[in-house]
């Protein structure tokens, strides 16, 4: 077994330390030695000891309702400040003799291969310019942590790089030790866990957290680094208002099965967004204002600032003022739910305009070295996030639209719209869409779940074009769900273009995906009001969950392919919006890789993708992570557009084709067709309880009814729990097994090596089964599941192993992930941690579920804990 780096062991050794002082001085010596026992006894039962399991399940047995909490609270914690550890280390000072971190030399490598191979550098850094980069954030509940937390954990992350220097003085490194006791302290005497459910309103608030303690900082500090790289292979540094990078927000906006998130809430959402834009580009124009003293100006400026000897202060003053302003109006707009004044700054130009007047007039007086410190910095923050912070998708189901269409058309008496077919829906559509009268009279009563759907496109008509993103359509099937809702937002006074973006998620609606686009292409009225790239969001999770990762992978991949065909047939440019979450299971797994292996032409300098839940935080939350995760982006997207990836060859085709077959009908085989899956998934995992703990804002299932019901992150998460990872890998083991069976050993491993798309699939399916753990998920069956459905587990369990076998025959590696050690290590060190829980999940359980007692405040407690700190340890959770 490989060594964790010797400075990550000694942090996670300093924080696990102070976390049991202070554990031992909160609970007492006596229950301190229980968590010892605990801990040492899975470490031991780990390895194998017959004893040492049994001494640790009679000592978890033995635990009362306050001492469970307790136990799962400080394994919890130290798994939370493992990852502390773990992602400071990725950021952390390197000595001289050290390399960079692989993300900070990505760009510059990248760039001195294609210049090798014959790539002009201007042209490449002219397409660095004009890429387009959009992280979605979105609200997801697999993000367990309060906002509380997230805050001391950041803290503790800042006084570990405190104590990463040589040369610290015994008083300084007492001070970051001290102030790092009293943080643990904090910690442990705070509920890590929220009590009631998150608004949406809270969860767009968690998502500006980010914004404002880490990407503001980090978007101008990677865009520097860009500089610097450009500037060290021999070019100019990007464009002053080059703008890659953007950011983009559902929460607020998603609506999809969400009833609490109505036309008001999304309101309100952007109202606040604008107020938070505002207060952070004014404290960033209030120092600049201290800072641009300076007398020398061009004349522009000094007509500007009609003469006066300090002509920079002049132009910032007037909008720090404006700023102000604006923010005081917004608070008071927020306050009494009153409309925003027209005086407000609502026009991004009125932000940088002056910015930029200040730019040109110092780089026109020699002082171009100032012009390129603060300023340049605020005005890329002004590009990239301007006066409404974000842009805020809208989403919604496609038969929202089509009930509320069905209600207007009754009402006219033109009939049904749900019961015409899709000739005559368009044929409706697109002659409304041309008559300029409205579709409907005043006094037109629609039922609340129709004003509902017209509330909101009447929030999207009166909303600024900059503050919104998309509309995305969930489920949509066919041309007439993308006419429907520009109909619906021409009814409620939209005058100017909005992006309609459909989302195929099934593996039939992503087969019949490009032919959708294409007819939708052929309309002449609709291609004539087509203002920008066509955009079609890919469903990774709900396609997944359709048909299983094999199949859903590869109708994804297709569906790329006929897209990217379609759009260059008709002469249109494609956006493709990836909405992958953070499993595998839900099309998550490495940004790099993921990129690469998309089809070729796919990534054509524009990438869009959604950021979820947990993911957020371990990506973004600090400033130094987030560098190096945008620094990733960049480079993996221009290497995408510049130097596509191979298209498969038809013999690979043919592989996968037949493997996409195979693993789907195994995939359906369990979770659709198996009698006893049902009752066995709700004995074996806690997704009943998930469903009653506050997690999201948004319900565990669109509807009532089974498993077709549940959304695809609690059924991941549910199968995470229990560490079986069912979703990620079932119907990966019959494909690769009948692709052996039938002699293709030679082409696989042919695919393995040289395309990209089946590198990227195995290579996740490698990290999930490495995560997947029978021992555990055993021990839930054991306790939870009924004998009668027991033996259905174990036919799951050799399932599971067949999968690991086939993969290691692929690999030809002797253990999962063998050539990657530390990845390893990485996840083997934390079972020591994760397995109590995993234990004390089980007990909280079956006490539940045999007492009732999930209504006990500390028995719900105690299993909250245990669903964060299990989300914790394994990371990528949802």
């Amino acid at each position: 077994m490989p060594t964790i780096d010797s400075r990550l062991r000694e942090h996670v050794h300093l924080l696990g330390d102070l976390l049991g002082q202070t554990i031992k001085q909160a609970v007492g010596a006596e229950l301190f030695d229980k968590v010892e026992r605990i801990r040492l006894g899975a470490k031991y039962a780990r390895r194998g000891q017959a004893q040492a399991r049994q001494q640790l399940t009679e000592t978890l047995d033995g635990l009362t309702d306050t001492e469970l909490l307790a136990v799962a609270r400080g394994f919890n914690q130290f798994l939370n400040l493992a990852n502390i550890a773990d992602q400071y280390h990725l950021m952390r000072r390197r000595h001289a003799d050290e390399a960079p971190a692989f993300e900070e030399q990505m760009l510059g490598q990248l760039l001195q291969r294609l210049t090798a191979k014959g790539h002009d550098l201007a042209e490449l850094k002219q397409q660095l310019e004009n890429l387009s980069i959009e992280l979605v954030l979105t609200a997801h509940p697999t993000e367990v942590t309060r906002r509380t937390m997230i805050v001391k954990y950041d803290a503790i992350a800042q006084q570990l790089a405190a104590l990463d220097h040589s040369d610290l003085t015994d008083q300084e490194r007492n001070q970051a030790l001290h102030k790092l006791r009293v943080l643990i302290n904090e910690i442990w005497h705070t509920s890590e866990i929220r009590k009631q459910q998150p608004t949406p309103l809270d969860e767009a608030r968690w998502g500006f957290a980010v914004i404002e303690r880490s990407l503001w900082k980090a978007l101008p500090n990677t865009l520097r680094h860009v500089d610097q790289v450009l500037q060290a292979q021999g070019a100019e540094p990007l464009a002053v208002t080059a703008t890659p990078l953007r950011f983009a927000s559902w929460m607020g906006g998603d609506r999809d099965g969400n009833p609490n998130v109505t036309a008001n809430i999304t309101q309100e959402v952007l109202l606040w967004a604008r107020w938070i834009a505002a207060d952070l580009l004014l404290k960033d124009i209030t120092k600049l204002t201290a800072e641009l003293s300076m007398q020398q100006a061009n004349l522009t400026l000094q007509q500007h600032a009609q003469g006066s000897d300090e002509p920079y202060r002049v132009v910032l003053k007037k909008l720090r003022n404006q700023l102000r302003y604006t923010r005081t109006t917004l608070q008071k707009c927020i306050q009494e739910q009153s409309p925003i004044p027209d005086d407000v700054l609502s026009d991004n130009q009125q932000l940088l305009e002056p910015l930029l007047l200040c730019y040109e007039s110092l780089h026109e007086s020699g002082l171009g070295l100032i012009a390129d410190g603060d300023l340049l910095d605020c005005i890329r923050r002004a590009q990239a996030f301007g006066l409404f912070l974000l842009r805020l998708d809208i989403r919604q189901d496609a038969a929202r639209h089509a009930a509320a269409l069905d209600e207007i058309t009754q009402w006219l008496g033109l009939g049904s719209y749900l019961a015409w077919d899709e000739e005559q829906k368009q044929a409706f559509l697109r002659q409304e869409l041309a008559n300029k009268r409205p579709l409907l009279a005043a006094d037109f009563e629609p039922s609340a779940d129709t004003q509902e759907v017209l509330d909101t496109c009447k929030v999207v008509a009166k909303t600024p074009a900059a503050a919104l993103g998309s509309y995305v359509i969930s489920m949509a099937t066919a041309p007439s769900d993308v006419l429907a809702v520009q109909l619906l937002l021409k009814e409620a006074g939209l005058r100017r273009f909005m992006a309609v973006a459909p989302l195929f998620e099934t593996e039939q609606d992503l087969d019949h995906a490009g032919a959708v686009i294409g007819q939708l292409l052929a309309l002449p009225d609709y291609r004539q009001q087509l203002a920008g790239p066509q955009e079609v969001m890919i469903g990774y999770s709900d396609s997944a969950k359709d048909a299983g990762t094999t199949a859903a992978a590869w109708a994804q991949y297709r569906a790329q392919e006929e897209l990217v065909a379609v759009c260059a047939k008709a002469g249109v440019e494609l956006l493709l919006f990836h909405g992958r979450g953070g499993t595998v299971g839900r099309g998550g797994g490495p940004a790099h890789e993921a990129i690469l292996s998309q089809p070729p032409g796919s990534v054509a300098g524009r990438f869009r993708t959604t950021e979820q839940g947990e993911v957020i935080r371990f990506k973004y939350g600090l400033p130094k992570v987030a560098e190096q995760n945008l620094n990733l982006y960049l480079a993996s997207v221009l290497e995408a557009t510049v130097v596509p990836p191979p298209a498969p060859t038809q013999a690979w085709r043919d592989v996968m084709e037949r493997m996409a077959a195979d693993g789907g009908a195994a995939y359906r085989a369990v979770v659709q067709e198996a009698p006893e899956f049902v009752a066995y998934f709700r004995q074996a995992t806690p997704e009943q309880e998930l469903g009653r703990l506050p997690l999201g804002s948004r319900p565990a299932k669109r509807r009532s009814g089974g498993i077709e019901s549940l959304r695809a992150i609690p059924w991941i998460f549910a199968w995470t729990q229990t560490r079986l990872m069912l979703p990620a890998w079932l119907g990966w083991e019959e494909a690769l097994a009948k692709a052996l069976e039938r002699g293709e050993a030679a082409t696989l491993e042919e695919m393995r090596d040289h395309w990209p798309f089946f590198r990227a699939r195995i290579d996740m399916l490698e990290m999930v089964l490495l995560k997947a753990d029978q021992g555990i998920a055993r021990l839930y069956d054991a306790r939870l599941v009924e004998p009668a459905l027991q033996g259905f587990g174990e036919a799951l369990y050799a399932k599971l192993e067949q999968a690991v076998q086939q993969v290691l025959a692929l690999t030809g590696e002797e253990h999962l992930l063998e050539r990657h050690p530390l990845v390893r290590a990485s996840i083997s060190i934390r079972d020591t941690y994760l397995d109590p829980l995993h234990l004390l999940q089980v007990e909280l359980l079956d006490r539940s579920r045999r007492e009732h007692s999930i209504e006990h405040p500390e028995v719900e407690q105690a299993m909250l804990v245990t669903v964060a700190g299990i989300a914790a340890g394994l990371r990528n959770t949802g």
